[in-house]
């Protein structure tokens, strides 16, 4: 155990501690007794865990990239354990499966659920379950950190100015990345009880929209959300976990604006409004745009929940919106938009050059000085050629599990892409509950593997199979 890198994981077992102390309050305040020995318990194992973690001696040595991927996976498979026990432990009688199924699940900011009806839940179980997304989102951020020496050199080179790669700079964005993304949750929650949504339900859509989770304190948003106004407004919101974490703090405080810093989030903005553009124009003809565009937010940003309007015949388009997903630095899922921006322009720009071999075509990202080589175009091909695998894998062993092809093809979406299923992919009315304990396991393992990013299963294969 010496070469994982268990401090890094002691803060997030702080942070359980933080939320499971939170609950107890709640707890207390509100006179909901079921659960308040589990978050006791939780409180004290977690704080142990962080304690130990903490204290244990590893390896002087920088961790490599392998050590680095298998400390964050061992992150996604304790921590849902510990964040699993208010469900094995309440009243609804869960089986411990159920109960890691909807750990995992939050944790990933995937919000598949077992749970057939929302309301008829205590309140703390409600607000333990935004939460188990809240921690997950902040660790998915930090891990995008913590493993930046895998990603390509363009997409770092918006980091370079004030991120060196060494232990004390990567604490100094992990903090940065805490202050941000609480500061942020804050920000949302202000604004949906500003509008008019309840204290709690805002407290829970703060949570849910920053770390891209598809959780609700309800069952229908519809019963949320009871005007146009508060649909434009909340689909606005979701926007904030579509663009970086990072894009405010550039904005407000960066000081000599290098057009570096904001490149990724200028594509994402006109490919926003491209997308906006194109439904407005050709498929708002028959409906309310305003449900159409929160649709459309949803998918880009990862999160997944939707009105429950009747949209078949854009279930497609909104299932390939989330296959490209959002940003980089952000809670979103997807194969990233500007990586499949990047392949694009490179794979025209060689056929081009054989057509024009007199002509010179530069793989440069516009707003930018930053130009992609070839190193990393076989990364984003690789990644999606592992996204191909990887969904024609889940999308058999879900079809062997008597779930109609349709159905498992959508799934095996959503679930690499960390997306809630809902009616603007047509499997909102989808039983979790009663699937085959195997199917459980597959969907746990492709929730982990798709908020890991794809590359990882690339960097593991190269670890055995080809080595230097």
């Amino acid at each position: 155990m010496s070469f994982l890198r268990l401090k890094y994981l002691s803060f997030f077992f702080l942070i359980i501690s933080f939320f499971s102390f939170l609950n107890i309050l709640y707890s207390y305040y509100f006179n909901l007794y079921s659960n308040l020995s589990t978050y006791s318990f939780i409180l004290i194992i977690s704080t142990l865990i962080s304690f130990i973690f903490y204290k244990l001696k590893s390896s002087d040595q920088k961790p490599s990239i392998f050590e680095k991927l298998i400390t964050v996976f061992l992150g996604y498979i304790l921590m849902p354990l510990i964040l699993s026990l208010p469900f094995y432990f309440s009243i609804y009688n869960f089986t411990y499966l159920n109960a890691i199924f909807e750990a995992v699940s939050g944790f990933t900011s995937t919000g598949f659920t077992v749970f057939e009806n929302i309301e008829y839940i205590d309140e703390d179980l409600i607000l333990w379950r935004s939460s188990i997304q809240w921690i997950g989102g902040l660790y998915f951020l930090n891990s995008v950190i913590f493993l930046i020496d895998i990603y390509d050199e363009s997409l770092k080179k918006s980091l370079t100015n004030f991120l060196s790669f060494n232990s004390s700079e990567v604490i100094k964005q992990a903090v940065k990345i805490f202050l941000l993304y609480s500061g942020l949750t804050f920000l949302i929650f202000v604004i949906l009880n500003f509008f008019g949504i309840r204290l709690f339900n805002s407290l829970n859509i703060a949570m849910t929209i920053i770390s891209s989770g598809g959780f609700l304190p309800v069952n229908e948003l519809s019963s949320i959300l009871t005007n146009d106004l508060q649909v434009i407004i909340f689909s606005f919101l979701m926007l904030i976990s579509f663009f970086s974490i990072f894009f405010t703090f550039n904005l407000i405080f960066i000081r000599n604006k290098n057009l570096n810093f904001f490149y990724e989030d200028l594509h994402l903005f006109l490919y926003f409004i491209v997308v906006v553009g194109m439904f407005f124009i050709f498929f708002s003809y028959d409906s309310n745009f305003t449900f159409s565009f929160l649709s459309i937010v949803s998918s880009i940003s990862n999160i997944g929940i939707s009105l429950d309007v009747d949209q078949a015949n854009l279930n497609f388009i909104y299932i390939l919106l989330v296959i490209i997903g959002g940003s980089f630095f952000s809670t979103s899922s997807g194969l990233r938009f500007l990586k499949i921006y990047s392949l694009t322009k490179y794979s025209i720009n060689q056929i081009l050059s054989f057509s024009r071999p007199k002509n010179v075509f530069m793989n440069k990202l516009v707003f930018s000085k930053i130009n992609f080589d070839t190193k990393d175009i076989n990364k984003y091909f690789l990644t999606i050629l592992i996204f191909v695998i990887s969904l024609f894998s889940l999308t058999i062993l879900l079809s062997l599990s008597n779930i109609q092809f349709e159905y498992s093809f959508k799934l095996a979406v959503l679930t690499l892409m960390n997306t809630v299923n809902s009616s603007a992919y047509g499997v909102s009315d989808f039983d979790f509950q009663n699937l085959h304990f195997l199917t459980k396991y597959f969907l746990i393992f492709f929730m982990i593997i798709g908020r890991v990013e794809l590359l990882s299963l690339l960097l593991i294969a190269k670890k055995f199979l080809f080595k230097n």
